[in-house]
């Protein structure tokens, strides 16, 4: 991933932003990365993927329930929210 320093993307933003249609650009600020810009496109597939995710959750969660496989609500939340699973 190419990387510009944040006073960097400032002076080049239209070029930062032609950059960003073909690859993600990561951003430095005092030489830590900071931001990620992405296309639009880029970002829309990540959303997608992320609301699939999601709905296989609640999917799994409905077979869970109706198959008396439960936990209580903190843990399945607490897994949802770090991305750990069964």
């Amino acid at each position: 991933m190419d990387a510009l320093s944040a006073n960097e993307a400032k002076t080049q933003f239209g070029d930062l932003l032609l950059k960003a249609q073909r690859a993600p650009i990561q951003i430095n600020k005092n030489g830590k990365p900071v931001a990620v810009v992405i296309s639009m496109d880029e970002y829309e597939s990540i959303e997608t993927l992320k609301l699939r995710l999601l709905q296989s959750r609640a999917a799994q969660a409905k077979v869970d329930i109706n198959a008396c496989n439960t936990v209580d609500g903190d843990s399945f939340f607490e897994a949802l929210e770090t991305g750990q699973h069964d």
